[in-house]
Parts: C-alpha cells; sequence; structure tokens
C-alpha cells in the first residue's frame, strides 16, 4: 500500500520520541506518544482511497497537512488542480496525506519532530503545511535547520509576496493567511470601531449587543481574550512561553472582568456563547450586532448563503491574532524539487484564487488579477497587522485563570 513506508517511519519515529522522553532528553518538550499511537494517525491520514502509481516519467511528491475538513477539501482541490491543470502537469504529482486536527491522536508536528530526531534521510516528508503556531513549535524542537533554506529563484511566483513569517523566515513559504477580525451586522452598526478603546465605547453604549466565545471552545474567543490581556504586555511576550509573563496577566484580566457586565445576557446573567458558531450563530440571528470570529469562516458562510449579506468583517487596532499558513521542506524528504514546483504554485494567481473561492483564504499577492467578487472585504484586510500568537503550555494556564475569574461571574 502506498502509506507503509510513511506508517513505518511515523511509528518508528514516535518510538524514538518515547525513549527519549522516558530518559529525559533534553530535546523533548512534550510527552511523546506512544507509537501505537502515531501510527493509527497515519492510518487516519492515509484513509482516503489508495493514490494509483504514478504515470511514467513523473514524480511523486508527498505533501502533509492538517487541520479541519474545509482545509482537507481544499488541499484536495489544490493537489488535483497542481496535478492536472498547472505548468507542472505531468512532470510532478502530488500525494496529499491529511491528518484531521482535534482527534486526540499524534499530530502532524509531532510526526515530523519524530523523523527528524529518528535520523530519518529518505522519508516522506517531502512538504509540509503549517501554521504559524505549529511551525514555531516545530523550530522550538528541532531547530529550523531541520528545513531546506529556500532559494527564491527556484519560487518565482513568491517574488509578489510581501508577507513574512515571524519565524524561520528563511525556512518557510506564506502563501495564505487567516485572522481573527471584527464581525458586524452593518444594518446595526453602520460604522464600526477601528481600535479595542472606540470597541471598549460601543460596549458600554451598547450593553448586551457584543460577545466572544468562551476560551477553549474556539479560536475566535481565545483570540479575543489573550489579545485583551497580552495588549497590556510588550509584543515580545505574544511568541513566548516563559511562565514570567503569566505573573504580568492581571492587568488584563481585569480589563476582562471590567468588559463582562456589557457582554450578551440572558435570563439575567451574561453568558459567553460556545464556540465560534455560536457567536456567529447568534450575530446572524440578531441577538448581538458583534462578535470576533475568523475572517474566512465569516466570509465563506456569506457567500454560502448561510448567514445574511449584510454581516460585514473590519479590523480593529490593536489587531486580534493571525497567522501566517506556509510550506516548509523538511530536509529529509525524497523529492526537494518537486516540493519546490508545488510551492511555487501554491502562490500563483491561479492557486490563490481557488483559495479564495473555496475557503475565503486571505490572499497574500496581488489580487488585480483574481476574481474577488463576493471576497472583496479580504482586500481590506492588512496581513502585516497580523500577529501571531504562540504561548505554549501557558494557554492551558490562561483558560483555567479565565474559567474561575471571568466565566464565574455571572
Amino acid at each position: 500500500m502506498k502509506m507503509k513506508k510513511a506508517l513505518a517511519l511515523l511509528a518508528a519515529g514516535a518510538m524514538t520520541v518515547a525513549s527519549l522522553a522516558g530518559c529525559g532528553g533534553s530535546g523533548s518538550s512534550s510527552t511523546a506518544p506512544a507509537a501505537s499511537t502515531a501510527a493509527s494517525t497515519a492510518e487516519a491520514a492515509a484513509s482516503t482511497a489508495e493514490a494509483a502509481p504514478a504515470a511514467e516519467g513523473v514524480s511523486k511528491v508527498k505533501l502533509w497537512a492538517t487541520g479541519s475538513d474545509n482545509v482537507r477539501a481544499i488541499f484536495e482541490t489544490l493537489t488535483e488542480d497542481f496535478n492536472k491543470n498547472s505548468e507542472y502537469a505531468g512532470k510532478y504529482e502530488v500525494e496529499l496525506n491529511f491528518m484531521l486536527s482535534g482527534t486526540g491522536a499524534a499530530s502532524l508536528t509531532d510526526g515530523v519532530a519524530a523523523a527528524f530526531k529518528a535520523g530519518q534521510t529518505d522519508s516522506e516528508y517531502d512538504i509540509v503545511d503549517l501554521s504559524g503556531d505549529d511551525l514555531s513549535k516545530l523550530v522550538s524542537q528541532i531547530g529550523e535547520d531541520a528545513f531546506v533554506k529556500l532559494d527564491a529563484s527556484k519560487i518565482p511566483n513568491a517574488a509578489s509576496v510581501s508577507a513574512k513569517s515571524s519565524i524561520a523566515a528563511d525556512y518557510c513559504q506564506p502563501y495564505r493567511g487567516t485572522t481573527v477580525i471584527l464581525a458586524y451586522d452593518s444594518e446595526k452598526v453602520p460604522e464600526p470601531p477601528k481600535t479595542m478603546d472606540e470597541l471598549v465605547e460601543w460596549m458600554k453604549a451598547n450593553p448586551g449587543r457584543f460577545d466572544y466565545n468562551a476560551p477553549g471552545t474556539g479560536g475566535a474567543g481565545d483570540s479575543f481574550a489573550r489579545s485583551s490581556v497580552y495588549n497590556f504586555l510588550p509584543e515580545e511576550a505574544f511568541t513566548s512561553d516563559d511562565p514570567k509573563w503569566e505573573e504580568q496577566w492581571d492587568e488584563g484580566f481585569q480589563f476582562l472582568t471590567d468588559i463582562h457586565q456589557y457582554m450578551f445576557q440572558s435570563g439575567g446573567a451574561t453568558v459567553y456563547l460556545n464556540k465560534n458558531q455560536g457567536t456567529l450563530d447568534a450575530l446572524n440571528n440578531g441577538e448581538i450586532d458583534m462578535c470576533p470570529n475568523w475572517a474566512d469562516m465569516v466570509l465563506s458562510q456569506r457567500a454560502a448563503g448561510t448567514i445574511k449579506d449584510t454581516i460585514k468583517i473590519t479590523q480593529i487596532d490593536p489587531a486580534f491574532t493571525g497567522s501566517l499558513q506556509s510550506l516548509v521542506i523538511p530536509t529529509f524528504g525524497q523529492n526537494e524539487e518537486g516540493a519546490y514546483a508545488f510551492m511555487n504554485y501554491m502562490v500563483s494567481p491561479q492557486a490563490q484564487e481557488i483559495m479564495v473561492k473555496d475557503m475565503a483564504a486571505i490572499p497574500l499577492i496581488d489580487t488585480s488579477s483574481m476574481d474577488m467578487t463576493g471576497y472583496e472585504d479580504l482586500n481590506g484586510l492588512d496581513v502585516s497587522n497580523f500577529r501571531i500568537q504562540s504561548i505554549g503550555d501557558l494557554s492551558t494556564d490562561f483558560n483555567e485563570r479565565w474559567d474561575n475569574e471571568i466565566g464565574t461571574l455571572g
């Protein structure tokens, strides 16, 4: 089967990391997955139909990605387009290995780190898709030198990409953006706030008409709460897991306490809705007028007609947290040239327009040659204002403190 080698690699790599963790190896930053867990995760990644052997003269490229089901769907579309319609059709064929997030099994970053630590030199990790947070985790575990330092001459389409990762910039190629924004009903709020201070003033003037989902139930609520607290801290704290920052959360948590009284009310008590969809549904139903949410989530549902056309998006200053999704080429893969080909395709107008239309992704190239009908809001999002947040295990402590101090206020 096509995945036998990948299954063996992931399982063997996981056992290596487990061994290191058991010996207290200094390179391990978290408990390693058991080999059986890693293997079952790889099996889940390979659960799609087995790919047919590549045609004679066609070079296979193994792509690894993770995320929710909409991410799986867009990668299936993109890989098919690359294989059949791109300038590389007939020369390279990308095979997608997708690992659904939130399954409780070993993660993609675990597998990549395990392969590197196991000393693999010919693995099936040709090219890997990573969020800003996952890239930060991997670099902290195995270093940026585990990835190929990119040669710009092999990614000519990237010349039009101005966005740069704040982590391992020379080793990753950003290809789309994602960010939490302020979603609002333009019929109720014709002039949305432009800053956090203006948002607070609006809350005071319109009590009960704003809400954010409880942290831990969805990334939009996490972003609002953490941005609110970390706005009181130096910018360096956004990408640090140093416990010293936890000691400086008091001012930010006092801010969250102060605005608690202006949140959505039900039955005479403040209610923090559940999940990103919970606040978006409340906005669509007219229960609230504004909420933080993911830009792609709002725009894709609006395009599908599942939420009202009057729901718009805007960025405020300081911005909520966002991220650049990037591709890396591990030094221990098999097909570096094929990986470069797919990377170059992903920052082409052809691929960027597919991502806009199919998932409302924030494009990173000039959109003047692209059909942006229905997604014009994306043109107003400045990726240079995205703030990546990666605070490691502090996120668990943060959510616990929010639950104890804010979630219990009633």
